[in-house]
């Protein structure tokens, strides 16, 4: 097995990841497009937590870009044994790995809890509340109440379509994050630089 393929894999797939965690969380900030909300602090609180831009967007790069660079470590060598800067990579890269499990648990952390809370509207009273917040995120399962969300218009849509993205999009960032940890392990191991091009094998 080539481990050093399988961390690029896992980095590509993680930057692609990391830049639509940053676009959905953007998002968030422009209710139907508008830009007044943001200007006038009329948005949920965990949309200023920016859960996928630095959580599942920056904190993600940092080990996407160490796993795609994997596969082109030299063999330096060391101590006698010319496969030891190869492993010495491989295990760095669970390091690596932890951050980005640190950064898409961040994520998915904070979307969770911004679903749970619902957004920040204008209700029927003409006040600025969080109005499904003692709903304990009931309000998800039923469409019928979104409507006491007065303004932004379909705020509830919006939030509950960007987070629940956030949220999937973060846990799959874990994932591969944790399966990177694995494969790091595996590699600084017992993988070695088989042949000219840097594969592994056990």
């Amino acid at each position: 097995m080539c481990y050093g393929k399988c961390a690029r894999c896992i980095g590509q797939s993680l930057v692609g990841l990391a830049i639509l965690c940053i676009v959905a969380n953007i998002l968030l900030y422009f209710p139907n497009g508008e830009t007044k909300y943001a200007s006038e602090e009329h948005l949920s609180k965990f949309v200023w937590f920016f859960s996928g831009i630095i959580g599942g967007g920056l904190l993600i790069f940092l080990p996407a870009f160490v796993f795609i660079g994997l596969e082109q470590e030299d063999c330096c060598g060391c101590c006698g044994h010319d496969n030891c800067g190869k492993r010495c990579a491989m295990l760095s890269s669970v390091l690596a790995s932890l951050i980005g499990i640190a950064g898409s648990g961040y994520c998915v952390i904070v979307a969770a809890l911004g679903l749970a809370a619902g957004p920040l509207c204008l209700d029927s009273s003409n006040q600025w509340n969080y109005t499904f917040l003692d709903t304990e995120g009931q309000y998800l399962l039923d469409k019928s109440t979104w409507s006491q969300c007065i303004e932004p218009r379909h705020v509830v849509e919006w939030n509950v379509s960007l987070f629940s993205i956030l949220l999937a999009l973060g846990g799959i960032e874990f994932i591969l994050c944790l399966i990177q940890v694995i494969n790091g392990m595996l590699g600084g191991i017992c993988g070695y630089c088989c042949t000219h091009h840097q594969q592994y094998d056990c």
